[in-house]
């Protein structure tokens, strides 16, 4: 009988189920104190301000328009709406430079499937983004470490190493762009200052690539002082956004709500063009109704709903710290970041996160993600990551509590 997984393409072997989503079937289990997804408080999101929207949207004159098709480009009033934003953060730009998204995701993959051709080389951080990797393995790319705050790789090293893998003399063999989330990152929650990224971009002139900067997290800074992006930077050194290399991700998921699937790239209009000729051979454009409604909340409540979220989470990380320093056993450290979503555990070199993740459901009732899922090459098994925008009281106050007497349990069986 014919099978017809035979007939896959190469790049299907790449293709991964993500930990993280596998993870999310926990939270239907009312016992289960889970830390493993970085998901927005639906209690927060400003439910009245949408409710509001859609009803003026189906209700009156523009309720053709908001059932119809729409350019691909997105929502011109909604482009407008966030290049005053990105203006607001340095970048000089309008409505041309801007693309919507379905969900910061799809971004990454129509960036992966620009950019990379098999063989070609992206610059990733260690660990990175699982969703990124995601995105991109289906394109078919070798990953290289890319070290922002410095390392002993030079840029001849980066091009050596990369056209290493250009076998067959046709594609392949080239280092594309560098990816990272610089602000509060996905996993680690650590944030690059700005001398590490102007390396960056140092880095990326001499490879002559691009540079994805994924700010899915940059509104939720808590504490400290704020950093230029890394798009602002290079709009200031090369003299506008035409001529950046930097590719801006942006996304409405973690300050308006995720089930709406809208995110955006700001780039040169080179890129955005291309981009446009993708989004149409894929889904033609993002939800007409949903562009509109979240062009509608945004210009309404985004601002007073950023200060919101900020302080709901701000006070669950400061929980969740306080919970580790508590009760962690020797050996443990973890990352102190100064938003976002995220605290990134580093074990002792002897455990396993995954084998732990195992008897943490099992025994404690508790789920956080495993660091490899993380890692290009598999590594950092002695790392977890714990999200805390749904940390309560209840989670902080057991879960942590549980989680730690495992841990001092496996480093004294280890």
């Amino acid at each position: 009988m014919m099978n017809l997984t035979d007939l896959f393409a190469t790049r299907a072997d790449r293709m991964r189920a993500s930990e993280i989503r596998e993870l999310l079937k926990l939270l239907d289990q009312p016992d289960i104190i889970s830390f493993a997804g970085g998901i927005p408080d639906p209690a927060l999101f400003p439910r009245e301000a949408f409710a509001d929207a859609y009803a003026d949207l189906l209700g009156g004159a523009g309720a053709n328009a908001a059932l119809q098709y729409q350019v691909s480009e997105g929502y011109r009033p909604l482009r407008t709406w966030l290049a005053a934003e990105m203006g607001r953060m340095g970048v000089a730009c309008d409505e041309g430079n801007l693309f919507i998204t379905s969900g910061s995701q799809q971004g990454l993959d129509y960036l992966g499937k620009l950019f990379l051709s098999p063989g070609d080389t992206a610059l990733v951080t260690w660990p990175t983004y699982l969703g990124a990797l995601q995105a991109f393995n289906a394109y078919e790319p070798r990953y290289d470490r890319l070290t922002p705050a410095g390392g002993n790789m030079t840029p001849a090293a980066y091009r050596d190493a990369a056209r290493a893998t250009k076998s067959d003399g046709a594609t392949g063999g080239e280092a594309k762009f560098a990816y990272l989330v610089p602000d509060f990152a996905n996993p680690t929650g650590e944030t690059l200052d700005r001398a590490g990224r102007e390396g960056v971009l140092d880095l990326a002139a001499d490879l002559g690539i691009a540079v994805i900067e994924d700010a899915a997290y940059r509104s939720l800074r808590f504490e400290g002082e704020d950093v230029p992006s890394i798009l602002a930077l290079d709009c200031a050194r090369s003299g506008g956004i035409e001529k950046a290399r930097t590719l801006f991700c942006g996304s409405f998921s973690k300050i308006l709500a995720p089930g709406l699937r809208v995110g955006w790239i700001c780039a040169p209009r080179a890129i955005v063009d291309k981009l446009v000729l993708l989004k149409q051979a894929g889904d033609l454009h993002s939800p007409s109704i949903n562009q509109m409604a979240i062009h509608r909340v945004a210009e309404t409540v985004y601002g007073a709903q950023v200060e919101r979220l900020k302080a709901a989470y701000g006070a669950r990380r400061d929980a969740l710290l306080a919970a580790l320093e508590a009760h962690m056993p020797q050996g443990v450290s973890w990352s102190r970041p100064e938003g976002g979503m995220f605290v990134w555990v580093t074990l002792p070199e002897t455990l396993d996160a995954a084998a732990l993740l195992a008897e943490a459901v099992r025994e404690a009732r508790v789920a956080f993600v495993p660091g490899a899922a993380f890692h290009p090459d598999g590594t950092g098994r002695n790392t977890l990551r714990l999200s805390f925008t749904l940390a309560d009281e209840r989670a902080v106050t057991q879960g942590i509590p549980r989680l730690a007497a495992l841990v001092r349990k496996a480093i004294a069986a280890a």
